[in-house]
């Protein structure tokens, strides 16, 4: 009898994997609220690969720690493609230099499929604060402790904010909430006085006037902002950052799925649609392997590692 049962499960076994990829619903989970980047990005990912694989691509908003508590879900889920992570890079890259304990390991703990899309960050001011300039913005720190607010410790903006004090030799009060949509509430209604966010969900309350913008963090001036300078051309060659966007996997994952998402995600970025959506936002689209994703992936943990012991950067 057992003999019978074991046979009849390796054979129920083999026809589940034989069933093409996916046969069952897929959860994205995303680490952050709806309204932000890497929302943007897992939302368009997954619906484009819902329409094109012809099963459902559930997102899931799981947000907390900096990231943290979305990543080790998928960290500790079945590898079996049913469950994967849309991040930015700050949980995989940036918290593992300022949290004192991780609960899972970026290189060990994922398989990654590809980057699709980057963004500069762009230091905004509350209106009323009445600067134009970034050495406005120095200048009132030296008679008023600012505040500037982020999504949440280890965060990307986070960081920028770390990389201007270091860079300026000026100190300011770091206010942190649970996503950007928090973070710009209270940006808008002047409770902070600055907030650093990703170009592209920065974009609208700077077109419609409510944010000021002073300066990009990339080595370039962005389209959408032609007039805004780069900390670079501002005197702060130091300020450089690029937040990027992408879809990972548990780690051992089955090399064919990885390769499966992998082309379909090239497929997708590739679509003008979905570049409309994207560059639209503010973003910047970008392609990549999973080889090129986990190379960057490590060379980022390794300048974040540095980065932070300079700094002395620590999780509050």
């Amino acid at each position: 009898m057992k003999t019978i049962i074991s046979v009849a499960l390796l054979v129920l076994s083999s026809i589940a994997m034989a069933q093409p990829y996916p046969s069952r619903p897929v959860r994205v989970i995303v680490p952050f609220p709806p309204g932000g980047a890497p929302d943007l990005v897992g939302r368009t990912l997954a619906h484009r690969l819902q329409e094109r694989l012809g099963q459902s691509f559930v997102v899931e908003n799981r947000t907390g720690a900096g990231g943290n508590i979305a990543a080790e879900a998928v960290a500790k889920a079945a590898p079996d493609g049913y469950t994967l992570l849309a991040t930015s890079d700050g949980p995989l890259v940036i918290n593992p230099a300022v949290y004192p304990t991780m609960p899972f390991n970026t290189v060990r703990d994922f398989a990654p499929i590809s980057i699709a899309a980057s963004a500069g960050l762009v230091l905004m001011a509350c209106p009323s604060l009445g600067v134009a300039t970034l050495q406005d913005v120095l200048d009132l720190s030296k008679s008023k402790r600012l505040t500037y607010a982020s999504s949440g410790y280890g965060s990307s903006q986070h960081v920028a904010a770390e990389l201007l004090k270091d860079s300026a030799g000026i100190e300011l009060t770091h206010v942190p909430y649970k996503g950007f949509g928090a973070a710009v509430g209270d940006a808008l209604s002047c409770n902070v006085d600055l907030i650093f966010g990703a170009i592209s969900t920065g974009l609208p309350y700077i077109r419609n006037g409510k944010l000021k913008p002073i300066a990009v963090t990339q080595p370039r001036r962005h389209a959408g902002l032609p007039d805004t300078p780069t900390f670079g051309e501002a005197g702060h060659r130091g300020v450089v950052m690029e937040a990027y966007m992408g879809l990972l996997a548990p780690a051992g994952t089955p090399r064919e799925i990885v390769d499966t998402l992998y082309s379909e995600v090239q497929k997708i970025l590739l679509e003008k649609e979905t570049a409309e959506r994207l560059t639209g936002a503010g973003l910047d689209l970008v392609r990549s392997s999973p080889l090129e994703y986990a190379a960057r992936i490590k060379s980022d943990l390794e300048k974040y590692a540095r980065l932070a012991k300079a700094l002395a950067a620590k999780s509050e």
